[in-house]
């Protein structure tokens, strides 16, 4: 595994991280033993950052985590959370978002509690699209405020968002001092638009968190699950991608992931898994180059999706 400093934050993170959505059962149901062993394959291969959230499953996500770093030495490892949107237990899309000083600074020590520290190494402001502008500027305001106090007060070293839009995070780099952004679906073989905000996290160092190399499971050979907002026709078209992959002797999941992780100029990128084999073929994969004119190959078929905005609130 190699490594790279993350902007201004300092941590020399994995150049594949760990997303823990797949724990919350996001992609499918989940068996809490095979979970945590994907976790422990990540620690063998030398990943280093692992990223969750209370909102994936209800807080499962963030239970599952804890008991597989349990008894692991804080020091092998840097962590992240998010505040500000919460989900339901068992249900997609019945969201909670709140963003006010003190349900934020509950929520940080509810996760704490459960991932079993005193500390994150960056906080991210969650989603702050969903539910539309009033609830925007309610995070950029007293939202923003509280992760900055978290900071002042130890209990993160770093600031960061976590949400979709390519405008918005225009106006995040342009209008508030962040050192992280985790900006997910943005580089992967069918949207590279985070290269537009690359020269702005240069100047401003901040680091970027590449997340979603399978497009939320779009670039995968069993297709996204159920809440993904493709249409029919969309997934059809990825589908002709994984097809096109196969015969070529390879897989649309392996291309996908090589393409996103090997980008000299994105720190690191950030995937999920609650499956032990498939963290280790990640890694496997990532270390091997991609056939530039598969790449392009694939790039044509996936034309009539390129850069499609998703609408996943």
């Amino acid at each position: 595994m190699n490594y790279t400093v993350l902007g201004k934050t300092g941590l020399n993170v994995s150049r594949l991280s760990f997303g823990a959505s797949a724990l919350g059962g996001v992609f499918g149901e989940v068996d809490e033993w095979h979970a945590i062993q994907a976790v422990h394959a990540a620690l063998d291969c030398g990943i280093n950052y692992f990223d969750v959230a209370p909102a994936y499953g209800g807080t499962l996500a963030e239970t599952v985590l804890g008991k597989a770093l349990k008894g692991i030495s804080r020091s092998r490892y840097f962590l992240s959370t998010k505040v500000g949107k919460y989900t339901c237990s068992g249900s997609y899309g019945n969201d909670t978002l709140d963003y006010s000083r003190q349900g934020i600074r509950a929520s940080v020590d509810a996760s704490a509690s459960r991932l079993g520290t005193d500390y994150f190494d960056i906080l991210h402001i969650h989603d702050i699209e969903y539910q539309g502008r009033a609830h925007t500027e309610w995070a950029f305001g007293e939202g923003y405020d509280a992760v900055c106090e978290l900071k002042k007060e130890g209990r993160t070293a770093a600031v960061s968002f976590g949400t979709y839009p390519v405008d918005l995070w225009e106006r995040i780099f342009r209008s508030v001092e962040i050192d992280a952004a985790l900006v997910h679906n943005h580089y992967c073989l069918n949207d590279t638009r985070l290269l537009s905000l690359l020269p702005m996290a240069r100047e401003k160092q901040i680091g970027i968190i590449n997340g979603a190399p399978f497009g939320s499971a779009l670039l995968t050979e069993p297709g996204p699950p159920f809440w993904h907002p493709a249409s029919t026709e969309d997934r059809s078209v990825f589908r002709t991608a994984a097809d096109f992959c196969r015969e070529q002797g390879t897989s649309l999941s392996r291309l996908a992931l090589q393409f996103a992780s090997q980008n000299p100029d994105i720190p690191t990128t950030l995937f999920s898994s609650a499956d032990a084999e498939l963290v280790t073929s990640n890694v496997h994969w990532s270390d091997q180059p991609f056939d530039a004119g598969l790449v392009q190959a694939v790039q044509r078929i996936l034309t009539p999706v390129r850069n499609k905005d998703w609408n996943y609130t």
